[in-house]
């Protein structure tokens, strides 16, 4: 993307993505106490929300905390299941922009009625549904989103979970990445796109993303959907490799998220060589596969292979002529609160 072409800044779509470096240079890492003292005195966090609120925050939170060995365990479910769970010693984080997604505001005034005391909502508005049945509400600094796909809110919701828990953990690591993640973030999102892998792409089938469980490459499965009116699918780990190439075709296309290079033979062989589709690599590193390099910050890899990922979407659905803005059926508040 360009933030100075007419093509892109036309829409809010990309136009939010481009206010995204600005959010994270200026994100205040101390903001939240009540939710930090929270966490350290349960040493359990609970998060829920529903699609783009969900995915990218809470699997962020989950990998970080596993990889540091934060002895904290962490867990996310949508707010319907999550009902049926015993949260009662949990810290639990309730995530919607507009403050008033049914599924998640039902939760909390449950678990609110039954006295929990460690409920923390985050959503773009004050004064919301969800915020007056939390025990401490934050709202976003990225204001309101035009576009109907989450962008901007997504990372700002990611990097609020994360800053707690390095916070919480005693690290306090983050604020001193803050600068290199904007930087970082920003060329991920104005690298240009071969054109050999555009064309590929945008003449694919259904587009695959396949990356750790972390959250960039399923949050980028559904922005397809939302970006590119593509079919797609998240496969998870080795999933690409153990069965769906059974039903997969050669106009189907792979995008994995910094592969293994432990793995990267036997994707090339079933894939490949066996389906004949077309894999790309979102990749720090060359691949053998076609590949777009990005940047690296340390310990906030997924931030900057989901810009890639919204960069490729945007160019994407630019080359066949959708209207980023305007979905068909898909809207902004997927469940909203009838009060």
């Amino acid at each position: 993307m360009n933030r100075k072409e007419q093509r892109y800044t036309k829409f809010a779509l990309s136009s939010e993505m481009m206010e995204t470096p600005a959010i994270i240079e200026k994100f205040n890492f101390a903001q939240a106490p009540e939710a930090e003292k929270g966490v350290l005195k349960r040493k359990k966090a609970f998060f829920t929300g529903e699609g783009s609120s969900r995915i990218f925050p809470a699997k962020q939170f989950m990998y970080q905390a596993m990889r540091s060995g934060a002895k904290i365990q962490a867990a996310t479910e949508g707010s319907r299941q999550a009902m049926e769970y015993d949260l009662s010693d949990f810290a639990v984080f309730a995530a919607s922009n507009s403050g008033q997604t049914k599924e998640v505001v039902l939760l909390l005034r449950d678990l609110q009625a039954k006295g929990h005391k460690a409920l923390f909502s985050l959503s773009a508005f004050a004064d919301t549904p969800l915020g007056q049945a939390s025990t401490a509400a934050y709202v976003l600094s990225c204001g309101k989103e035009k576009a109907v796909a989450a962008t901007k809110s997504v990372v700002e919701q990611a990097l609020f979970y994360h800053a707690i828990l390095d916070r919480a953990t005693g690290a306090n690591a983050l604020p001193a990445k803050g600068k290199a993640l904007a930087a970082a973030f920003q060329q991920a999102l104005s690298l240009p796109v071969p054109p050999a892998i555009l064309k590929k792409l945008a003449g694919a089938k259904t587009l695959h993303w396949s990356g750790r469980n972390a959250g960039a490459a399923e949050e980028l499965t559904l922005k397809t959907n939302e970006i590119t009116r593509k079919r797609s699918a998240y496969l998870e780990g080795t999933y690409a490799v153990h069965g769906i190439e059974e039903v997969m075709s050669a106009d189907d296309a792979v995008i994995v998220l910094e592969p293994f290079e432990a793995e990267e033979a036997k994707f090339e062989e079933v894939l490949v060589k066996g389906v004949g589709l077309t894999v790309v690599a979102i990749s720090s590193r060359q691949t053998r596969f076609p590949t777009i390099q990005i940047p690296s910050v340390e310990g906030l890899e997924e931030y900057v292979r989901l810009a890639a990922g919204w960069n490729l979407l945007i160019e994407i659905g630019l080359a066949l002529g959708v209207n980023l803005d305007k979905a068909e059926r898909a809207r902004k508040v997927g469940n909203a609160l009838v009060p």
